[in-house]
């Protein structure tokens, strides 16, 4: 199979999101606080997250239920733009404890479950994963 530059983009953005978010979070707790670097990180976070969400629109699978190529899990590309705006939103209010629930469940739903489906063997990279990789599909 043969990876398309949108894909390896995709790919790229949310790997490198996935990796980074548990620092981005660590480096805001704990005993010693590291505030430049929580916000360095975030913003780098933010945009790779935004690079993720808006190469997602370019993808699209025909095979799968659809709507114009369009699949369920195509639903977490509005839901990052809102917890990031939420998140963004509530520090500015001065919320710190929303923002970092915001952040989190944004981390959370569109890294780790998005990730996860993303893995499932009927999906591109899932068969990638499964088939070519570990010979097991």
């Amino acid at each position: 199979m043969q990876m398309s530059p949108i894909i390896a983009v995709h790919l790229t953005a949310a790997v490198s999101a996935l990796v980074l978010g548990p620092v981005v979070l660590w480096a805001r707790r704990g005993r010693t606080q590291r505030p430049r670097l929580h916000r360095a990180l975030g913003y780098a976070w933010v945009t790779l997250m935004v690079m993720t969400a808006v190469s997602a629109l370019f993808i699209r699978d025909f095979r799968l239920p659809n709507l114009g190529g369009y699949t369920p899990i195509h639903l977490l590309v509005p839901a990052v733009f809102f917890g990031l705006a939420r998140a963004f939103w509530k520090l500015a209010k001065g919320d710190i404890r929303s923002h970092r629930i915001s952040m989190q469940v944004t981390y959370i739903s569109a890294c780790i479950v998005a990730g996860g489906f993303t893995l499932l063997p009927s999906r591109y990279l899932g068969q990638i994963l499964w088939g070519q990789w570990l010979g097991l599909v």
